[in-house]
């Protein structure tokens, strides 16, 4: 039934995803309406009406609600004098725009008989159609055709939506995968799926090669091949259509992005609420993948903790459970150590459940990048590190190749919510015997490279030179009592000991040359000899004696990683 515009609407009645509706286009053009033309603001044709009302008051803007086709024969907008208000109309008219209406059909010829060119003017402006009604229609018969298209309408859709979610619904109990869930949702709905990490790593979707296509040239896909569903917030033009992510949850914990690619037309309410109905389904399947995974994970992991810290049992044994969980170990291989970098000085304060929830997603997404290079490499979690034993060549040419595509795209742009991490990796290893020496290096490589180069380093155990040797020291006291004894009081911690350090390295750095010491540094040139004299006067003569120039620049190198 139509409601009369004295009628207040039931709040209720505004709640999301609850009506669906038919485009303004489609209601005129039913049966009662044979004849109707709309007079200006065709941009918004295309908006959605979910019911009408019918004008009989002119304080009509209290009693209106959103999608509502507002029908008058324009008597209330007469005067005292019984002339068309203009005024009025005008304020009507942005007032209805401004409330969300679908439109304004109005009969003309009884009451009105025209609409002022400076109200069609507005409507055009503001792409709000104004709709007129021929004379001889009769508001009963408009009314009970629009409605019965809105009721044949709104029942397709709630079926539709029905099916689609017993469909989904079907495909969980019968252990079906978010493929599968991705596939479904793209035939009925006719837009491309996609099921991601949160951070926007694809997990499985369904796109037509001209769709993903054009997801691959666009602004939302990043070089790593990550979806930018931080940019989605809300849908963005993609297309003639749009691009949204919807958050799949359960029990207020987010576990992934649905993200929907419609290039032919904008998403209906309708649309949507079939998408949010398959992202709860989604979040089913999920939980129970990520149960599986849980105890897989865990039981992988303290496998692999075992081979990498010398407590399984033979090497035949490491290689044959290996094969049964389809691993490869029997090759040439690199440990790589990952850890995520520990929040810094102004940072927020992290919790123990935020922080267990950034290393299952560092963890997830290290497992897609290495299953994505071959099942058979291995990967794990080791709660506060990930570990990956990945292939390469016997000669270890491609070792520098292989672990920066790796890290490349596990750190993508550093969109989505990932943070840094840092990365330590081993040598080369062709025996599970050496396996626990290379991920003790590997873990060393990250520790001295952090110190050394901050976060977000990737340190090469191979590469770290005399530091690889000092970070065996297991005396940190004796590496103290070392610099302390060559440097003297350039080890003190004061600016002027900084500054002289400083130059010192640099000095190093040139082999000695002053004149390319002092340009390095922005000095005279007697000025730099005046330093040099200075410091061997506190150090020796590190610059004609080679032993006193090694013992300074390992002191330095002491240093350097402390601080």
């Amino acid at each position: 039934m139509a409601r009369l515009a004295n009628d207040r609407p039931d709040p209720s009645h505004n709640l999301p995803g609850t009506t669906y509706g038919l485009p303004l286009s489609a209601v005129i053009a039913i049966d009662a309406l044979t004849g109707a033309k709309t007079l200006a603001g065709s941009a918004g044709s295309e908006r959605t009406v979910t019911g009408l009302n019918v004008m009989e008051v002119p304080d009509v803007l209290g009693w209106v609600k959103p999608h509502e086709l507002l029908v008058t024969t324009g008597f209330p907008l007469l005067d005292t004098s019984r002339r068309l208000d203009v005024n009025r109309m005008l304020a009507l008219v942005r007032g209805l725009h401004d409330a969300g209406l679908a439109g304004f059909a109005i009969k003309l010829g009884r009451y009105v008989d025209q609409v002022p060119e400076s109200v069609l003017a507005l409507a055009d402006d503001l792409g709000f159609p104004i709709v007129q009604i021929p004379d001889e229609v009769a508001f009963d018969d408009v009314l009970r055709d629009a409605y019965a298209a809105l009721n044949a309408f709104q029942s397709h859709v709630l079926a539709q939506i029905d099916a689609l979610h017993s469909a989904l619904t079907q495909i969980v109990l019968e252990g079906g995968d978010l493929d599968q869930i991705a596939a479904e949702v793209s035939q009925v709905l006719d837009v491309g799926v996609l099921v991601t990490s949160t951070d926007g790593r694809e997990w499985a979707g369904a796109l037509s090669d001209d769709v993903r296509a054009s997801l691959e040239v666009s602004e939302f896909l990043d070089v790593s091949g990550r979806v930018r569903v931080e940019r989605m917030r809300t849908p963005r033009p993609f297309g003639v259509g749009e691009i949204r992510s919807l958050h799949v949850a359960a029990s207020g914990t987010e576990l992934a992005r649905l993200v929907v690619l419609s290039e032919r037309r904008s998403l209906r309410a309708s649309d949507v609420y079939a998408l949010e109905r398959a992202a709860t389904v989604a979040a089913l399947l999920i939980t129970r993948m990520q149960a599986v995974v849980a105890v897989e994970g865990k039981y992988r992991g303290d496998f692999l903790r075992d081979v990498l810290t010398d407590r399984a049992e033979s090497p035949q044994y490491v290689l044959e459970h290996a094969r049964g969980l389809g691993w490869e170990l029997d090759r040439p291989l690199v440990v790589v150590v990952a850890q995520l970098d520990p929040p810094g000085p102004g940072d927020a304060p992290v919790s123990g459940r935020s922080r267990r929830g950034f290393q299952d997603r560092f963890a997830a997404a290290w497992r897609q990048v290495v299953e994505r290079r071959g099942r058979s490499i291995a990967v794990a979690d080791f709660s506060s590190q990930v570990v990956a034993l990945l292939p390469v060549a016997e000669d270890g040419s491609d070792v520098g190749e292989v672990v920066e595509e790796a890290l490349a795209a596990v750190r993508g742009d550093s969109g989505g919510g990932r943070r840094s991490f840092s990365a330590g990796i081993s040598r080369v290893v062709t025996e599970v015997e050496a396996f626990p020496d290379a991920y003790a290096r590997a873990r060393k490589a990250v520790d001295v490279g952090r110190r050394m180069k901050g976060d977000g380093s990737t340190t090469y155990f191979d590469r770290l030179g005399v530091r690889r040797l000092l970070s065996q020291v297991e005396d940190q006291g004796e590496l103290d009592a070392f610099v302390v004894e060559v440097l003297g009081p350039l080890a003190q911690a004061t600016a002027a000991a900084a500054d002289l350090r400083a130059t010192l390295q640099v000095l190093l750095d040139v082999n000695l040359n002053v004149a390319e010491a002092a340009r390095t540094q922005h000095f005279h040139y007697n000025t730099m000899r005046y330093r040099v004299t200075k410091l061997e006067s506190i150090l020796g003569p590190f610059s004609t004696d080679p032993e006193v120039r090694l013992d300074v620049a390992v002191a330095l190198q002491i240093l350097q990683m402390r601080e």
